[in-house]
Order: C-alpha cells, then structure tokens, then sequence
C-alpha cells in the first residue's frame, strides 16, 4: 500500500507518476492497434570507460514495482494531479483502470536482463522490457524513466571496479593483494543529494569493496539484496574532535583517543594545523611509545594539500620516526601498528597518479588506505556512460515491425532494430548483441514479469559476478 500523510496524499509511491510529464501523453500516439512495444537499456558506446558493471535494478524493482501498484487511490491522485499539471484532461484513466482490474493493480510487463554485477561492453543490450497485455503497449516507455535511472547505480560500480583494478594493480607490484577489499573506503554520504543517491551509490561501490561510512548503503543491502552486513567502518575522528581541543591541546587530543580506543584500528585525522609537525614530532616523537604499545592500528590522516605530495612527505615523515621494513618486491613498509588514509582529493581521475607518487617514493601500497567521497558518488551523469533506454520493435495491427531511429546529425545516436538477446562470443572473450533468433545462449535472464520478481540476487552472488 503506498505512504499516506496525514492530509491523505501519496508520497513518491505512485507508479502512475513516476515518469517523465510528457509521457502521460504517449498513449494516444502511438500508432492505431498498437498491441506490443519492446524496447531495451544500453550504454551507448562512447562513454567514459569501454565496459559497464550492471547493478540496481533488484532494488528499483523490489522497492518501485513489485506487487500491487495501482489502485483506486493512486490513480485517482494521478487524474487529479494531471489535470492540474497539464491544464486539461489528458490521463489515460482508462488505460490505469484496466489495470487495477484485470491485473489486480500488478504491472503487465516481463523484463530480461543481464545478471547483476556482470561487466558488459559499452553498445551493448543490458536489459529488455516489453508488455503483456497487448492493451497496455504504452506501459512499456512509461516506465522508462525510472529504468534508465540504473544509469546511476551502473556508473557508480564501474567507476569503483576501476578504481579497484588501479589498486590492484599497485598491490600486486607493491605489496599484498588480498588487502584489495579494504583499499578504497566510501566517505560520499554527506556529498550525495538524498539519502535514497546515497544508499543506492554506496550499494554500488561495496559490489567492488567492503570498507564504507555510508550507513544507507549497508541498510539498501540488507534489505533488497540479503546482505546482513555489507560494509565495515573502524573508529574515526573529524576535525572537531580536535580543535575542539585547541591548537596547544592536540597532542592531548591525540593521545585522549588513543587511551579511549586501545585495541584494534582507529584513524586520526592530524592536519588541523601542521601534518609535518603532527607525523613527526606528535606521533614520532611525544606519542610514539603510546602507538608502538598500543594493541591495535593507528591510522594517520593528512585531510589537505596536494595528495600526490602529501602522502609520500607523511610516509617519509613516519618512516623516519617509526621506521620501516623493505618487503620481497623490495618496497618500504612501516611497522604494523601505524598506517595512513588519504581521503581528500580522491577521484578516478586522480588515483592512479597518487599511486604511482607512493610506488615512486619507494612505498608500498599495503601502506596506505583510501577515501573516497564527491568523487565516488556524485562526479557521475547520465551521460558519464551514456545510458539510453530505446524501442527497438512493436506489433502494430497484429504484425511485428522493426523499430529505430538514425539521426543523420548524430550517428552515435543510432538504435538497435528488432528483438534482442546477448550472447557470449568465444572469438572475442566479450559480449555481442544479436537478434533474437540467432543461435547462442540468451545472457539476459528473465527477472520480473506482471508484477512478480523472479528470482532474488544476493550481493555474495552479484559480488563474484563482478570478480576482476
């Protein structure tokens, strides 16, 4: 049932609603004895990155579509709220009606599409949505809208599966790579425009890692995709846990936290004034029995300046003070109990430069931990991968016709044509669309269909779809 305020209104539960104002037109133009729309997700080629993870749609299903979704309540908001939005009377009233009625409020559509946490090429088919109810063609792009919204969550986990392929790749030249799942940490709640972006965007981060402050995240998860817990944080301070203290009490901060957090890993963000003076003479000189004593694992945070400078000066900082060890692939590691997190500054764009700034000082990246906040989850658009929702066939007066457009002003926006399926090419070790009847294994997977989801994808499984 949807959410009622106490004046009795629905609030953002409305199917009916939930799509683009132009789209409640839509049902009278199509042509006459339309009966079928089938229409499919991609990400155009010509995005940001040549391949795109797959993550979301569980959720925007499970929280959106599943289940009874029209009724006499919502479709009489929806009348009501159209009048007043258009100025005239354009609803499809009849349309919604036949619904609630024949369908018991369930939506009539079956999608298929790739299973979650699968990598797949840029141009390629990620998932299709046609109508069941040869009354209801219209249904099909009306729910466009909130379908390409996976742009998001998609973009998000490949962003972060990049990410994770540059540390990786550090680690393996550097250092330990099962230390890989912990490398970059989310600190994006407080960026994120809702807590909605922030639950969905962290949810696609921790398909590729397992360290986050994005409570929401871990909330999405537990919920929609059966992870009790998806994501861990350690004890950290902010910087008014500090200068709270005053400037000549820091070291007195430093060392109150340390007291307060004995055992295991706990992180100190040290650059409210000097993050020379602080690795050096208050961690490496006043403190430096306390961390060497401590059960556990200081973490030191630098929180300002260039990263590609910052964070090798902090190492050569400490090292000098705490020493450090030269591992089998010949790199600088500190003593166990102390590391540092560089979590200012941190994009896809910049990260392999800090990396290689590490390597170069002759450091290995077992030293070091990332954040991630802006950059992980809002440097993203639509457009980032290009994601594009298109018809692609219809059956009009009982005969199935190709549908597509090719704008001569623009070829990267030509659509696919005719019914779709995605097959694995051995020649190619990748995916390839192709028509529906060709030969091949379809690896788009039947997940929802009139108003039942079928099937349920828990992280474990999307996590090793998405296994580099």
């Amino acid at each position: 049932m949807p959410e009622i305020l106490a004046e009795g209104s629905v609030v953002f539960d409305n199917i009916i609603l939930m799509t683009d104002s132009y789209k409640m037109t839509h049902w009278r133009m199509y042509p006459p004895d339309t009966s079928s729309i089938y229409s499919y997700l991609e990400a155009r080629s010509g995005g940001e990155f040549p391949e795109v993870v797959f993550f979301g749609l569980q959720y925007l299903l499970r929280r959106y579509c599943e289940g009874v979704r029209v009724d006499r309540a919502r479709i009489d908001e929806a009348q009501k709220f159209c009048r007043s939005h258009f100025g005239q009377d354009l609803f499809n009233l009849e349309g919604w009606e036949h619904i609630a009625r024949a369908w018991g409020g369930k939506l009539p559509v079956e999608i298929k599409a790739v299973p979650e946490g699968r990598s797949i090429p840029e141009g390629q088919v990620l998932l299709t949505i046609e109508n069941t109810d040869s009354q209801c063609p219209w249904l099909t792009n009306h729910l466009e809208t909130l379908l390409v919204q996976l742009w998001y969550p998609c973009t998000v986990a490949t962003i972060s599966r990049e990410q994770r392929k540059i540390l990786l790749a550090g680690l393996e030249k550097s250092g330990h790579p099962d230390q890989i799942d912990f490398k970059l940490h989310d600190f994006g709640y407080r960026g994120s425009t809702t807590v909605e972006s922030a639950g969905l965007g962290g949810a696609a981060h921790l398909v590729n890692f397992k360290g986050t402050d994005t409570l929401a995240a871990c909330e999405l998860l537990a919920k929609y995709y059966d992870s009790p817990m998806a994501g861990f944080s350690v004890p950290a301070s902010e910087h008014s846990t500090i200068t709270a203290w005053g400037e000549k009490g820091e070291k007195e901060a430093f060392a109150h936290i340390l007291d307060e957090y004995p055992t295991g890993l706990v992180s100190v963000v040290s650059d409210s004034w000097d993050i020379h003076r602080a690795c050096r003479k208050l961690w490496g000189e006043y403190l430096k029995n306390k961390v060497r004593e401590r059960k556990g694992v200081l973490v030191v945070r630098p929180d300002s300046g260039s990263p590609e400078k910052i964070v090798p000066e902090c190492l050569d900082a400490l090292s000098e003070n705490f020493g450090h060890s030269t591992n089998a692939k010949g790199f600088k590691v500190l003593p166990d109990y102390i590391r540092l997190i560089q979590g200012d500054g941190i994009t896809r764009h910049s990260l392999g430069g800090i990396v290689q700034a590490i390597l170069a000082a002759g450091y290995s990246l077992d030293n070091v931990v990332f954040g991630s906040g802006g950059g992980l989850l809002q440097d993203v658009n639509r457009d980032t991968q290009r994601f594009a929702l298109k018809c692609s066939h219809a059956v009009v007066e009982g005969k199935g016709r190709d549908v597509f457009k090719r704008p001569a002003s623009d070829p990267t926006k030509n659509s696919k044509r005719g019914r779709l399926k995605l097959v694995w090419a051995p020649g190619s070790a990748s995916y390839k669309t192709v028509p529906e009847q060709d030969p091949g294994r379809d690896e788009l997977v039947r997940v929802f269909k009139n108003g039942v989801l079928e099937g349920n994808l828990s992280l474990e499984k999307i996590r090793e779809n998405a296994k580099i």
